[in-house]
């Protein structure tokens, strides 16, 4: 049985299994402590039988006027636990929670060019490719900029593709 929750401090020390993907980002303390105290409400923890960590999401709000929107920061599955849609229903509940919460236009996310599984995935949540940001990984490995329009984008003016990439600095929010 799966639980979804809030994820905590203690976390940190219990999430290595999720997080020794090599396509899962690995943050600072600091950085997990930042959006555990400032964006609660999008930092969730799958657990499983025993407590362990299955899986998690961090994300946050951010932007301006037509440009607020939900942020997928991070999202990973531990390898025991995939093909379970444990990533779809921990990204259904950040969307909601933009939708719903903080009545955002859209949500969006950063993902490796090169992770063509978790692109497909995106596009079957109903993601779409924006931009792509030159240089956005460390080793210089580009981005995508993908994008899903909530309700509140009553055009889904927000998921208009960029026709040129961008550079990190370019970006309109950090």
């Amino acid at each position: 049985m799966t639980t979804l929750r809030r994820f905590t401090c203690n976390d940190l020390f219990t999430y290595n299994n999720v997080n020794l993907d090599i396509l899962t980002e690995t943050y600072n303390l600091p950085f997990y402590l930042t959006y555990l105290a400032k964006w609660p409400e999008y930092c969730l923890m799958a657990e499983g039988p025993g407590k362990q960590a299955m899986g998690y999401i961090l994300g946050k709000a951010e932007g301006d006027g037509d440009l607020w929107h939900g942020h997928v920061t991070a999202v990973t599955v531990a390898p025991d636990f995939r093909r379970q849609s444990l990533a779809q229903k921990l990204m259904q509940i950040l969307e909601e929670i933009s939708e719903k919460v903080h009545d955002c236009f859209f949500v969006d996310l950063f993902v490796r060019k090169s992770n063509a599984v978790a692109i497909n995935m995106y596009r079957k949540f109903g993601y779409i490719i924006y931009r792509t940001v030159v240089g956005y990984y460390s080793g210089d490995e580009d981005a995508y900029d993908m994008r899903k329009a909530l309700p509140r984008d009553v055009d889904k003016r927000s998921t208009i593709p960029l026709k040129r990439p961008i550079k990190p600095e370019e970006l309109e929010w950090e």
